[in-house]
Order: C-alpha cells, then structure tokens, then sequence
C-alpha cells in the first residue's frame, strides 16, 4: 500500500515538475502581426507589430525592438523606396533564437500625368500666327 501510495506522489510531482518546466524547454515564440509578407506600401511608413512569448530580447534587422511585458512590441518605421526585407529575431534568455522575415516593397513615386499644352496651343483653328 505505501509503496503504491508513494509511486503516485512521485508521479504526480514528475507531471507537475514537467508541466512547470515546459515553458523552459519550449523556447521562444514568434508571431508578426503587420507588416503582411510581400506587402507593397505606398509612402514607406510601416507599422510594425506582433507578439514573442518567452523572449528576453527581440531584434529588427539587429536592432533590439522594445517589447511590453507580455512580450507584445510596436513601432512606426519609414523605409525607402524599393524592396526591404525585415529580419526578426527573438532570443530567449538561454540563447536559444527563432528568426522570422518579412518582405516589403515601396514603389517609386509617379506624379499624376500633367499637361504642359493648353487647347489654343495645341488647336491651329484658335492659333493663327500667319493670318
């Protein structure tokens, strides 16, 4: 009877010592919320957001990026035209790394279609230099 009696103490303290440890054995986790992979913006501002469980550093193209307690992070970054890609990075506090990328695209600004002729220039029924 003790001996039954102790093999289910001791099971229940390996279960519970397991389900405790899990979140250290799990590692990092790493989730984007915006920007959308191969999103194309049109003025370079990006809102950059989501979420990493079990980090203790998140990095942005190896720039450490602020992050709340519960692992929540947000920032606004203006990009160039053309394409970026995002590298993110979290890093849990036994070195263990989940990376994760993004690609973005700017276009190039195109103005609107101007145009530089009035109608008497371009209508020789209102333009009569010779007559």
């Amino acid at each position: 009877m003790i001996r039954y009696f102790t093999l289910a103490i001791l099971t229940v303290l390996i279960g519970y010592g397991l389900q405790e440890a899990w979140p250290l054995m799990a590692g990092p986790t790493l989730s984007i919320d915006s920007p959308i992979n191969n999103a194309s913006l049109e003025n370079g501002i990006v809102t950059i957001s989501g979420k990493a469980v079990r980090a203790a550093e998140i990095t942005l193209n190896g720039a450490t990026v602020l992050h709340k307690e519960d692992g929540s992070f947000s920032t606004i970054l203006t990009f160039p035209h053309g394409g970026s890609i995002l590298t993110f990075r979290a890093t849990d506090r036994f070195g263990r790394t989940l990376t994760s990328t993004r690609t973005i695209f700017v276009p190039d600004f195109v103005p609107e279609k101007v145009s530089i002729f009035t109608k008497s220039s371009i209508d020789p029924s209102t333009d009569s230099p010779g007559r």
